[in-house]
């Protein structure tokens, strides 16, 4: 789970070995489980806590768990209910998950088992219910960790939330672009929570992480005997998620095979599970995204065309962090703040040269890689004020080039013990010499063109010895590209 908050199952089973057993394997702090040995209870108990997602029994003592699963969908539909079921009753959990239901498991099960379906379902409830937060909707409370807030003023991130208003709630497939950490998952969410069909299920499902055997039976089902392995019936995420969203991350890894099947699925709104013949009927939103230049696959075959078109209803572009200028200050201040409550550090706020070390790197991994800068940071934070030295080793730029950007942030004398610090924290032996080359390949330029390369006029407004100009030209490797004569 991605949010620091502990995720609350129900679960609802007359056997209290299960409910032990349950409360065994999913601990505090990282779980809350709460249980109920009959329907009505569980029933009440759902709508006093809200859970994040419900294990629920097929045979329940005061109800049938089928009629359970109605009513508790009819509470809120976005909440994941894993059916269980005993031997010789797979058909009926199968014909429950027609209905809505998240996914069955049957008994007796291990816990490595089913551990891994209730942590899919709880991820599956955070994205659809955890706020995916627009600006225009902020108040500015970094200290609620209920919500995800997509950041951001410069122009480019404008347009996304103007991009996100135009479509959310026009049903088009939308295709999202963007870098590996750019916020693509929560622009989703953010889409769907603002759509029409905000109040049926959202499941997100990775193309990239799944092999293309298992990924054609996750979206698709199955039926038994399908493949080897196959021993029973298997409902796809079309199939549950009818009239719902389905959000397909790094579609761009997707397989040629698979990309034809779910262009079939996008054209006729139908399609059969693996292993069958009878044609399932589904309504389901598609929202796509994937960090590939799409065209360029299409170009070299790896993507069809056909598919992208079909995709690309509207497409949303997300910028790297790198091109969006101020909008780190923005963030680094709202996470540093957001982060120091969840990990119990104190933080007032971030000193000048650390912003600008933030500023100046160049983010490869973006947003994502920014959280976790942000997090180390406060790990090693010994203070409320955030200093250079909290920072990650080598965080710091130590070329000329990095130095000489940092220059323009602050005042010289800031800039200066800037230098000095990062220079020393770096081991360096030879601090002013490389102060002085790094003023001097600014400096000396400047000066030449506005002595029009004269190096006599220049070394007089310079205060030093022709000979000494031309021999820091020389050692700066300036001098045939300024100097014109004297």
């Amino acid at each position: 789970m991605n949010s620091n908050d502990p995720s609350t199952l129900l679960v609802v089973d007359d056997d209290s070995l299960i409910l032990q057993v349950m409360k065994l394997c999913l601990p505090a702090p990282d779980y809350h489980v709460i249980t109920a040995d009959s329907a009505s209870k569980g029933l009440q108990l759902f709508a006093q806590h809200k859970p994040d997602a419900v294990l629920l029994d097929i045979q329940l003592p005061d109800q049938s768990g089928l009629a359970a699963l109605h009513e508790f969908r009819e509470l809120d539909r976005r909440v994941p209910v894993i059916m269980m079921t005993g031997h010789g009753t797979a058909e009926t959990a199968i014909g429950a998950m027609s209905g809505g239901a998240f996914e069955y498991v049957t008994k007796p099960f291990e816990p490595d088992d089913i551990l891994p379906v209730i942590d899919s379902a709880l991820e599956t409830s955070r994205m659809a219910r955890k706020p995916a937060v627009l600006p225009s909707e902020s108040h500015g409370d970094a200290d609620d960790t209920s919500t995800d807030r997509v950041l951001g003023d410069c122009q480019a991130m404008v347009e996304v939330f103007r991009s996100i208003g135009r479509v959310a709630a026009r049903d088009v497939a939308v295709l999202i672009l963007g870098e590996t950490g750019t916020g693509k998952e929560v622009v989703a969410r953010a889409i769907y929570q603002h759509s029409n069909r905000r109040d049926q299920l959202f499941h997100a499902i990775n193309c990239a992480a799944i092999p293309e055997n298992l990924l054609e039976s996750e979206l698709f089902g199955h039926e038994k005997g399908a493949f080897t392995g196959a021993d029973q019936r298997h409902v796809g995420k079309f199939e549950v998620c009818n009239g719902g969203t389905l959000f397909l991350d790094e579609i761009g890894d997707m397989s040629p095979m698979m990309q034809t099947k779910l262009l079939r699925v996008l054209q006729e709104k139908e399609f059969e599970r693996v292993g069958g013949t009878k044609t399932i009927k589904s309504d389901v939103r598609i929202i796509a995204a994937t960090n590939r230049d799409v065209e360029a696959a299409i170009v070299d075959n790896s993507f069809r065309s056909d598919l992208y078109y079909r995709l690309n209803e509207f497409t949303i572009s997300l910028p790297p962090l790198r091109e969006r200028g101020e909008d780190v200050k923005i963030m680094a201040e709202f996470f540093f703040a957001r982060f120091a409550k969840t990990l119990g550090k104190e933080f007032a706020s971030i000193a000048p040269e650390t912003m600008a070390s933030l500023k100046l790197h160049s983010w490869p991994g973006n947003v994502r890689e920014l959280q976790g800068v942000i997090k180390q940071t406060l790990l090693k934070a010994s203070g409320p004020v955030i200093v250079p030295a909290f920072l990650p080793k080598g965080f710091i730029p130590q070329s000329d080039e990095g130095l000489t950007k940092l220059a323009t942030m602050g005042t010289w004398q800031e800039n200066l013990r800037i230098w000095a610090t990062t220079l020393l924290e770096d081991g360096s032996h030879n601090i002013a010499a490389d102060i002085h080359d790094a003023v001097d390949r600014e400096i000396l330029p400047e000066i030449l063109r506005a002595t029009q390369g004269n190096v006599s006029a220049a070394s007089s407004r310079l205060g030093m010895s022709r000979p000494t100009l031309r021999s820091r030209l020389k050692h700066l490797g300036l001098g045939s590209d300024v100097e014109k004569n004297g």
